[in-house]
């Protein structure tokens, strides 16, 4: 789930050297349309199986996630493109704070229970346990990664995305129109966003509108851990992040005695973000980020 939030980070910030700190936002206001609509559809179609239910509201989740991003980002975030660094940035974070406000208004600030819509059985593997949930989230991620490669290696439009971000004006000259790439851009980490928010509610069955903004950080970590502006990198750099926290507040909460479990689990994400920003600021795999002219 990291890792799908990490991609659209690195997808943005590619392109236009932006961090979208309403990110973790978009995972929000998906997993909230989601509930909304598996709701509906228990209420009027009773007898729907669980499996269609959560395909219809990921649609959903996925179309209202595209178009507030593509709102945000004509609306906030294209008038400040050519404005030093720190108004972009602090207009993420102004955004992500309106869209909390704004989701607690409209879907009020109790938890909601997700219902469980899939089978939930585990199933062993060598000692371990899964469940088909997060078998699904995995597939997902491997999924949205190939097609990602794809999409920017091998279609024109991917080709305009590397274009534009090497040089916008020059690429303009050849062309393309960077303000649609853009836009595509910020399209396609929506709908990330989105399946990582459904995803996240299928797993742990509450949604709320605060439910965005730690994953949204954590996912920042692991798109630098990886390399920021590297799609590969922001997958490894998310399974990472998320081993590191599993076994850091499981066996070190047993060897401590339970003085660093599951409650500080936060603290070994952050832990890991400040080192690798001060050991190795490219992250694991390197940035890929064009320098412009």
């Amino acid at each position: 789930m990291y890792a799908l939030l990490a991609l659209g980070y690195t997808m943005v910030y590619g392109i236009i050297n932006l961090i979208n700190f309403a990110h973790g936002e978009v995972l929000m206001v998906g997993a909230l349309t989601s509930w909304t609509v598996v709701g509906v559809l228990q209420q009027y179609a009773p007898g729907m199986p669980g499996w269609l239910m959560l395909l219809i509201s990921l649609v959903c989740a996925c179309v209202v996630a595209a178009a507030l991003n593509f709102a945000i980002e004509k609306i906030a975030y294209k008038p400040l493109r050519g404005a030093p660094k720190l108004a972009p940035l602090i207009t993420a974070i102004g955004m992500s704070i309106l869209l909390q406000t704004l989701a607690m208004v409209i879907w009020k600030p109790n938890y909601k229970s997700f219902p469980t819509l899939l089978p939930s059985d585990p199933i062993p593997v060598a000692g371990a346990v899964i469940t088909p949930t997060q078998i699904l989230i995995l597939a997902v991620t491997a999924m949205a990664l190939a097609l990602l490669m794809w999409l920017v290696n091998g279609t024109k439009l991917g080709r305009a995305m590397r274009a534009t971000s090497e040089n916008p004006r020059v690429a303009t000259l050849m062309g393309v129109k960077p303000d649609m790439v853009i836009s595509a851009t910020f399209v396609i980490g929506a709908v990330l966003a989105a399946l990582a928010g459904v995803m996240w509610a299928s797993n742990y069955g509450t949604v709320q509108h605060g439910m965005g903004f730690l994953p949204g950080l954590k996912a920042f970590t692991a798109a630098v851990f990886g390399g920021i502006g590297n799609l590969p990198g922001a997958v490894v750099g998310g399974i990472l992040l998320g081993l590191i926290e599993a076994i850091a507040s499981g066996y070190i909460g047993d060897l401590t005695g339970g003085v660093l479990g599951s409650h500080y689990a936060d603290i070994f994400a952050f832990v890991v973000l400040i080192a690798v920003l001060t050991l190795r600021p490219s992250g694991l795999l390197g940035e890929r980020v064009a320098d412009r002219a």
